[in-house]
């Protein structure tokens, strides 16, 4: 079984996140931030990333207005300025595992999103946080996710070092990739169990993973 990260793995979400953080910032009354300080923000939980962010604690109320209004925005933008990533509509068809997605990004948007992409077909369990304010893990959703396949046994592919942090957490391996957000570097620091460059990759990795 393959679970895969959504943003950043699946589909290219930066537009549509810049777009969303630029109208929600100014909603909040809150200053401007550079392109690079708010990539970031893409794959961990909201309260993990915009806390960051704003160099406060998860529990500053900033945080939960700067989630709320951007959420707001993010509902129409992502269904607009998102794209999928070249590669991985051939990738999902080729593969033959039973395949899942296992997203920070609320069920309530990942859903949705996967549909309008033309992606969900490929998925038989999309697991991401309920669209409230606790701040689940990605270990967390991924735990859900293994839960909701009925197994133990897979292979996490992410972008970020969350996703392969989760997946280990879980006892499972973690396939890194760079065409994300997250750097190499990233990847390397937080133990992925391989890394590879394109979508293309995905298979011939998963099959040397799945030997005895």
């Amino acid at each position: 079984m393959v679970l895969f990260d959504l943003d950043g793995v699946l589909v290219d979400s930066r537009a549509a996140f810049l777009h969303s953080m630029q109208l929600a910032l100014e909603q909040v009354e809150l200053p401007g931030y550079t392109r690079e300080q708010l990539l970031p923000c893409i794959g961990p939980p909201l309260k993990v990333g915009f806390s960051e962010l704003l160099e406060t604690s998860q529990e500053d109320p900033r945080v939960d207005a700067l989630i709320a209004a951007y959420r707001e925005h993010y509902t129409t933008i992502s269904l607009t300025d998102t794209t999928v990533f070249s590669g991985i509509r051939e990738t999902l068809e080729a593969l033959d595992q039973t395949k899942a997605v296992a997203t920070s990004k609320p069920r309530h948007f990942a859903e949705p999103l996967l549909v309008a992409m033309g992606l969900r077909e490929h998925f038989a369990v999309v697991a991401g946080p309920d669209l409230d304010l606790s701040g689940e893990t990605k270990a967390q959703t991924i735990t859900r996710a293994l839960e909701l396949l009925g197994t133990t046994d897979a292979v996490m592919i992410g972008d970020r070092s969350f996703d392969i942090l989760g997946a280990h957490t879980n006892g499972i391996p973690c396939i890194g990739v760079t065409w994300g957000i997250g750097s190499r570097e990233e990847l390397e620091t937080a133990g992925a169990d391989t890394i590879v460059d394109h979508p293309l990759e995905l298979g011939p990795a998963l099959r040397v993973m799945s030997r005895p």
